[in-house]
């Protein structure tokens, strides 16, 4: 019986729907709170771990005597593991794009569509008896004729567009390791900087795209754009953006991901009004869930009749 750890603490019916995938062989094991003295005395007695949104670091990875496959259940692998040690370790690791496309990019249009018609600050408004039927119409847009910029051009940001195209938007997109997608115009960074209406992020957290939108890029936004984060908080400064949102440089914000996470209570960006916020769920289906999970435990079990593992990083 091959043990399998779940790196994330959840509530009961998402293990649930865990369980639903495991294969015969294998036993599920879970974490009954958000511990890391729990996890390093769990890892100890099993073969596999899934990371979630809990980053799998140094201090729990040395515990881990019979390790021999990590498996993320995202694609954003790159700040969630401590990939070096499992280099050192002759570890390997795999990712699950499975899933995780259709949700995101159908909650970064929700995101969008949100923050263009400051939907959260007119619900909470009619809920304590405010009524501003008339006072967003000089803020509130429509997502025609907008032009979008995408910061990456992968399969989120390919499904973004093809959500986008009967909103009569026009899409532009600067990544240079995508040459040409259906009628999007390729252009440079300073371009969709300049141009876009709204930017929307969709990279990876690298040393090389962290604070991708700091201040000095914000100050390049065109003057009233919104911005959309769905990938990692990392790439956005946050304090250079809540300026931005504070003296109406930009229009607003929707965020899904956050430079900390949970959200610091003092964060600036908790006090604005042209601000969506959601706490990293874009992904966080139960459909996801359940794609991701299949998915997951099929390359495991692959990995374990000696094929070749599928969505190999490490």
């Amino acid at each position: 019986m091959r043990r399998v750890l779940y790196n994330t603490h959840a509530p009961d019916d998402v293990y649930a729907i865990i369980r639903e995938a495991v294969p015969p062989g294998f036993e599920l094991v879970v974490l009954e709170r958000d511990s890391d003295d729990e996890r390093r005395v769990k890892i100890a007695d099993c073969d596999v771990v899934i990371v979630g949104a809990t980053p799998l670091g140094r201090s729990v990875i040395e515990h881990a005597h019979r390790l021999t496959l990590v498996h993320h259940q995202g694609v954003g692998w790159q700040d969630t593991t401590d990939h070096g040690l499992l280099r050192e370790r002759g570890v390997p690791l795999a990712i699950t794009p499975e899933g995780t496309t259709t949700g995101v990019a159908e909650h970064t249009v929700l995101l969008m569509l949100a923050i263009a018609k400051r939907l959260p600050f007119a619900d909470a408004e009619l809920r304590q008896g405010r009524f501003h039927m008339n006072a967003l119409r000089p803020v509130s847009r429509e997502l025609a004729g907008l032009t979008v910029g995408y910061i990456g051009m992968g399969r989120i940001a390919q499904a973004v567009a093809q959500r986008l195209a009967p909103f009569d938007t026009h899409g532009i997109f600067c990544d240079p390791a995508v040459e040409q997608f259906a009628d999007l115009r390729r252009v440079g960074f300073d371009d969709v900087l300049r141009e876009a209406d709204i930017l929307t992020l969709h990279v990876p957290l690298t040393p090389q795209t962290r604070h991708c939108i700091g201040r000095e890029q914000v100050a390049r936004m065109k003057p009233g754009a919104f911005l959309i984060n769905t990938a990692r908080g990392g790439l956005v400064d946050e304090h250079a953006l809540a300026d931005a949102l504070r003296d109406g440089r930009l229009a607003g914000a929707a965020l899904d991901v956050f430079e900390r996470e949970p959200v610091a209570p003092d964060n600036p960006l908790l006090a604005l009004p042209n601000v969506v916020l959601t706490p990293h769920i874009a992904a966080g289906t139960r459909d996801a869930l359940r794609t991701k999970m299949a998915a997951l435990f099929a390359n495991v079990e692959r990995f374990y009749r000696g094929e070749p593992l599928r969505n190999r990083v490490l």
